[in-house]
């Protein structure tokens, strides 16, 4: 199915989805990422992601196309080139209604800037010693590194 040697396994590499809207780019004219069931435009469109900036994990390789695996566990392919390199992540939480809090240094006694809900997009910029900072639509801060899926537990983002 995937030719011999071609495919390639991945313990796990994080990246983000690229979705252009309409007008934002002169080559992409689209404003979604078909998701497929293999690793061909002849594979099925299994589902369609219209948000754009949702961290992925990439586990596996074929030419041109990458599996990639969502926060929820999804896992499918998409065109290498609607992957764009910068990190995200999204905020997670044990209960849906808990806010997590984003604090203005990595210091859990300092001021907290703000409260995120679940499932909130963030930009990563930096990560050391188990706190990330972050930023996004009106917020920017530091959080505790577990509380984000697209950085690895322990790891070191620069």
């Amino acid at each position: 199915m995937f030719g011999r040697g071609a495919r390639r396994e991945f313990a796990g590499r994080l990246d983000q989805l690229r979705i252009f809207g309409k007008g934002c780019s002169p080559d992409r004219k689209s404003d979604h990422v078909n998701v497929r069931a293999g690793p061909t435009k002849d594979n099925d469109v299994a589902w369609v992601y219209t948000r754009s900036g949702l961290p992925v994990e990439i586990t596996a390789e074929f030419e041109n196309w990458r599996r990639v695996r969502d926060s929820e566990g999804a896992e499918g392919w998409v065109y290498h080139s609607l992957l764009s390199g910068r990190r995200t992540a999204v905020i997670t939480m044990k209960s849906k209604d808990e806010l997590a809090p984003l604090y203005e240094s990595a210091d859990p006694t300092s001021v907290i800037a703000a409260r995120l809900q679940a499932g909130v997009v963030a930009q990563v910029k930096h990560c050391a010693s188990g706190w990330c900072h972050v930023s996004g639509n009106g917020f920017d801060g530091w959080i505790e590194q577990q509380r984000l899926w697209g950085v690895y537990a322990d790891e070191r983002v620069d």
